[in-house]
């Protein structure tokens, strides 16, 4: 009888490592690592301690103070950790010192974010990108000593391109690169001719951070089954549907989650991707309202779309997860000023309103399906606008 083989992967025991500097304080680390730690779950680790550090700059040459990676160090042999994920981009020395005093397997969130993206990739497309990213990213860390043996065993962070000791030589790499930057430039063109053939159609975008909700609601308003899951990133390709509101027929884009510190290898493999974005005539900011910094989750969106050149499109803004909002209630005699964590959603509400009297938004659950007819009415509105304009010809329809 043939011997049973357990293919399941291990859960890798992780440990976080994060910084207190100018750049962010104490409350900012704990929910940048709050987020790293769904990122690792995400990817399959089980995150068990962090280790933070006070310090003015990263050492240039361990990321972290001598002191604090002997601590880190010790902390592993003694809890067999497997792997170390810090929660900035690690450059190819720091890399290499940190393995070199850990002896461990060591990622940085941009490779980590690589990984998941490897893990979710689903068509040819998709699968390209990511490797193109994952290529340009390992290209100056060749002299990585864990590369060619992690990447014959598997795990978090060693998903993608190449799996022997001999395609880390530069030379191949670069290669690499060529050939799919050629076959993504192939891929373009495909999806440029696609959009030119949907026609004068009106176009609508779901934009926002990674996990607020775009998926469900893209199947809410298209009645289709596109894959919505509570983890980042359960959306990478790009899914059009033709959605009719009322009498009107739109084309309807959900596009892939934004990210704090969203590797620039990312944004440059999934141009295609992002064409969908440019190319709308709407865009719909998704916005979980329940997370604590959603307002610094809208200004990261809005930065990306900056840098890929979507930010003078009409947009309007879809607060979603009302269900979850909660806040802190203060006492009638507490005189002190407000908090963000203590206003109400109806004062959050009446604030937006006051400060954006040209777009109020919209309040929703998409999963308890609250207000979704006041959307679909006011959307209605909104693309029969642009309708008329290209189609004067259906004006009898209004």
């Amino acid at each position: 009888m043939a011997e049973h083989i357990n293919t399941e992967q291990k859960i890798e025991r992780a440990i976080l490592v994060g910084l207190i500097n100018q750049q962010q304080n104490e409350n900012q680390l704990k929910e940048y690592l709050d987020e790293l730690s769904f990122l690792a779950k995400t990817a399959g680790a089980n995150p068990v301690h962090r280790f933070t550090q006070k310090i003015e700059f990263p050492n240039p040459k361990t990321f972290v103070g001598s002191g604090k990676l002997i601590e880190i160090a010790l902390y592993i042999k003694e809890n067999k950790i497997d792997l170390v994920v810090f929660d900035d981009e690690l450059s190819p020395s720091q890399l290499r010192n940190i393995e070199k005093e850990l002896n461990c397997k060591i990622l940085d969130r941009t490779n980590l974010i690589l990984d998941i993206f490897a893990k979710r990739a689903r068509t040819a497309h998709a699968k390209t990108q990511v490797e193109l990213a994952q290529y340009q990213y390992l290209l100056p860390r060749l002299t990585r000593m864990w590369t060619h043996l992690e990447r014959q065993k598997g795990g978090i962070g060693m998903r993608g391109p190449g799996e022997t000791e001999i395609e880390t030589d530069r030379r191949i790499i670069r290669d690499k690169i060529a050939k799919l930057k050629h076959q993504l430039q192939k891929i373009d063109k495909q999806k440029a001719v696609q959009r030119k053939n949907r026609g004068k159609l009106v176009r609508l975008a779901l934009v926002g951070y990674t996990n607020v909700g775009k998926s469900t609601l893209m199947n809410l308003l298209s009645k289709s089954e596109v894959f919505a899951e509570n983890k980042l990133f359960a959306t990478l390709d790009t899914t059009v549907r033709k959605v009719v509101l009322g009498n009107l027929p739109f084309l309807l884009s959900d596009t892939v989650g934004f990210i704090r510190k969203l590797p620039h290898h990312l944004v440059e493999s999934f141009k295609s991707t992002l064409d969908e974005i440019r190319e709308s005539d709407i865009l719909l900011h998704i916005v979980d309202i329940s997370h604590p910094s959603y307002e610094d989750q809208i200004k990261i969106v809005n930065n990306t779309l900056f840098e890929m050149g979507a930010s003078g499109k009409p947009m309007y803004y879809v607060f979603n997860k009302i269900d979850a909002f909660s806040y802190t209630r203060k006492d009638e005699d507490d005189l002190t000023p407000k908090e963000k964590e203590n206003y109400s959603l109806e004062e959050i509400k009446n604030n937006w309103i006051v400060a954006n009297s040209n777009n109020q938004g919209f309040f929703i659950s998409a999963k308890e399906k609250k207000n979704i007819d006041d959307l679909r009415e006011r959307l209605y509105e909104y693309i029969k606008k642009l309708h008329v304009t290209r189609f004067p010809y259906n004006d009898l329809l209004y």
